[in-house]
């Protein structure tokens, strides 16, 4: 492609005026049949504006032709350089790398890099190494994305807008085939760092500003109680298998995650002055505090296993691989045909052990460690056996209150006729 096919031009954003009349010049940079637009970063008066320039010799007009001319100038080196070799480059390109020419700006995938190292130093401490690892795995979608759509090595932030979300949502439905959680959970991560750099005052518009990706019903899985009875009463063929039942069934009337449960001490247990044994703790995933009241089967457990737990902790743990393999054996041992996962547990502890006997929305969320009531309700689901037995109340409570609905007397034949004239 001829340089003669690079045109770089100028307009006001008249919809944008300030309260002094002054409005955003904006840049369209073409390229062949590519087009981009950007923000010049100065703003005129629509009247000293004519044929993409400020009018006059004023100062200001010349500052401002100057700063113009420069977009222009560095747009074509930029093109000149980047265009050799290949046979397309995009407008798109050339403004990325234009703007971060321009602004000296800080580039996404360079702060992503640094926001991840620092959050590799909380791991362990109010941070999990499986979180760390999704933002890993963002950072390298991103750094495909850029490398693969927009033949770029890194972006400024100052190229970020709606339309850069939108293609890398595209790019990750299409290309990496992801399911849609994947989706969210990645772009909520990108999403996290956008925002810490808004914070820092990096880039003040927000490019996630109207984004709201679709979001799939999910059925979480959970036992019945049936299946929970036999759980607990039904012998099993391995010795080792007693612990993994315990284990579940410890997160059962807890809602304490794998992962939490694992990190838990003998210092996390609190005595009340009712007699009433607590687990206070801080989730690892979220950062946030949560505080469980135990019952009667956890109590056992812990005192079951006190002398078991190494170091100090509350209860011996079983490596996740080898967890997941004992679940496995406990619900054929069980006669539970759907696949048993430990999440399952922490589920059952949101609709049976609590919201199902009506324990409120907001305290399940406290012991849950929640940090938003929304994540709490996803657990409040209501089983059919549920709303049959709340049916079957229903109607008794109606039948004791039975009211005889008024109906209109029947009429003869006679007083029909009558009633017509």
């Amino acid at each position: 492609m001829n340089q003669e096919d690079v045109k770089v031009a100028f307009y006001l954003k008249k919809n944008e005026s300030d309260d002094f009349g002054r409005c955003p010049v904006m840049g369209r940079l073409t390229i062949g049949r590519s087009e981009s637009v950007f923000s010049a970063k100065c703003s005129v008066a629509a009247s000293l504006w004519m044929a993409g320039r400020a009018k006059g010799k004023s100062a200001e007009a010349v500052a401002i032709n100057r700063q113009l001319d420069e977009y222009r100038a560095s747009a074509l080196a930029i093109y000149r350089e980047q265009s050799v070799g290949r046979e397309r480059i995009t407008a798109e390109e050339i403004k990325c790398l234009l703007l971060g020419m321009a602004y000296g700006q800080a580039t996404l995938l360079d702060y992503f890099h640094t926001y991840i190292e620092q959050f590799e130093k909380r791991v362990g401490v109010n941070r999990s190494a499986k979180s760390a690892q999704t933002y890993r795995t963002t950072c390298d979608h991103l750094a495909c994305f850029l490398s693969e759509r927009l033949r770029l090595s890194d972006i400024p932030f100052s190229a970020l807008d709606r339309s850069f979300i939108d293609k890398f949502d595209l790019y990750l439905r299409t290309e990496r085939r992801l399911a849609p959680r994947s989706i969210i959970l990645y772009m909520t991560r990108l999403h996290t760092v956008v925002n810490k750099a808004i914070a820092a005052g990096i880039i003040t518009a927000d490019p996630f500003a109207g984004y709201e990706p679709p979001h799939p019903e999910r059925n979480r899985c959970y036992l019945t109680r049936e299946e929970l009875k036999r759980l607990m009463t039904t012998p099993l063929p391995a010795s080792r298998l007693y612990l993994v039942r315990d284990l579940f069934l410890f997160s059962c009337y807890t809602g304490i995650s794998y992962g939490d449960m694992g990190r838990l001490t003998i210092e996390n247990l609190e005595t009340a002055e009712d007699g009433t044994v607590w687990i206070k703790a801080v989730r690892e995933k979220t950062g946030v505090e949560f505080e469980v009241p135990l019952l009667d089967l956890p109590l056992h457990i812990i005192d079951k296993y006190r002398d078991a737990a190494p170091d100090g902790k509350l209860l011996p743990m079983y490596g996740n691989s080898e967890l997941n393999k004992g679940l496995k054996c406990l619900a054929a041992a069980c006669s539970i045909e759907r696949k048993l996962t430990f999440h399952m547990a922490r589920h059952n502890f949101g609709t049976h052990i609590t919201l199902s006997l009506g324990v409120p929305l907001e305290t399940v969320s406290r012991m849950m460690g929640h940090k938003r009531l929304v994540t709490t309700q996803i657990y409040a689901h209501v089983t059919d056996k549920k709303v049959d037995e709340d049916t079957k109340q229903l109607r008794q409570l109606s039948a004791s209150r039975k009211l005889e609905l008024y109906e209109e007397p029947q009429q003869t034949n006679e007083n029909k006729n009558a009633s017509n004239r």
